[in-house]
């Protein structure tokens, strides 16, 4: 299996290091040609400095995508292209038009289309899916997410929705194991060029509701989500992978040991990529993420609930 990482920079360098602990890193693109020497060096494979360049000389099985959102779609293109099956970091893409035409691409190609929603590979998600699924606490009502941190002037391109809350849009989806019908936002911009606080209620059937709360305002890092039941309320914590399980006969927090998400994910698209499994993040699943985070951000700009067929 041999696999090229394109964008080393932010989040790709860490696709570096677990590809490599996996064997399959086979080559790596990026424009800063200091980075491309120095883990040219640490890995000991070919760097490029351009994604034609890398498509042009190496023989690959697949890519990930790490790039800024803006080139997802014209990086997808050439990949999809040449045949290659590709991971794509969230969000797949810039916009929902874009998604579509790299979907119409996979399928004719017959290639692999998946996107970076890393928390479905969360540990402490696993374990409230498997809650959710077995009935043990009865249905799922509520959902509310916190997703907070400051901004660190890394991310330009877009604003806190396409690239933070889409992770709980994706595992209220995950959750839920349906389509929000409605959206409602709030949000506004202190520090950076895009909104870097966001307020999001995504209105399910059945009166079914996901609370999202997202900023890169706080200085304190927090990753949590609240789960009420009609049995019970599950809290977890998506950076310790704590998981809390309040219900009739007290509180109970299951012994797990931790497990990096990041390698669960990469070892789940090789998987994908030889065939033994099928995408747990479909191509429609990055895509309707990406509606959703538009419907938002419509909402947003004119304080109206936004209304949805998915």
């Amino acid at each position: 299996m041999k696999v090229g990482v394109i964008g080393v920079g932010g989040w790709g360098k860490n696709h570096l290091r677990v590809l490599s602990e996996l064997g399959c890193l086979a080559a790596f693109c990026d424009t800063d040609l200091e980075k491309v020497k120095r883990y040219e060096e640490k890995y000991r494979v070919k760097g490029y400095s351009s994604v034609d360049e890398m498509l042009q000389h190496e023989k690959l099985d697949a890519v990930v995508i790490s790039t800024p959102t803006i080139t997802h779609y014209e990086i997808a293109k050439k990949t999809i292209a040449s045949k290659l099956h590709t991971f794509v970091e969230k969000p797949l893409t810039l916009t929902s038009r874009e998604g579509e035409e790299l979907l119409e691409d996979a399928e004719k190609h017959g290639v692999i289309l998946t996107s970076g929603y890393i928390e479905r590979f969360n540990p402490a998600v696993s374990t409230l899916k498997e809650i959710i699924v077995s009935g043990r606490l009865g249905e799922p009502l509520l959902l509310e997410f916190h997703r907070e941190s400051k901004w660190l002037g890394n991310v330009r391109d877009v604003g806190i929705i396409l690239d933070t809350a889409v992770h709980d849009i994706d595992t209220a989806r995950w959750i839920f194991n349906s389509e929000p019908k409605s959206v409602y936002a709030r949000t506004g911009h202190i520090i950076s060029p895009h909104e870097d606080f966001a307020a999001i209620i995504l209105g399910f059937g059945e009166k079914k509701t996901a609370f999202i709360a997202s900023n890169w305002v706080t200085p304190k890092k927090v990753r949590r989500l609240i789960t009420v039941c009609t049995g019970g309320i599950v809290t977890i914590d998506f950076i310790t992978q704590e998981v809390q399980i309040d219900d009739e006969k007290g509180t109970t927090i299951p012994r797990r040991e931790w497990r990096e998400p990041l390698l669960l994910e990469m070892q789940h698209f090789i998987e994908c990529v030889e065939g033994k499994q099928k995408p747990i993040v479909t191509a429609r699943d990055a895509l309707n993420n990406t509606k959703i985070a538009e419907a938002a951000l419509i909402s947003s700009k004119h304080g109206v609930p936004i209304y949805l067929e998915l």
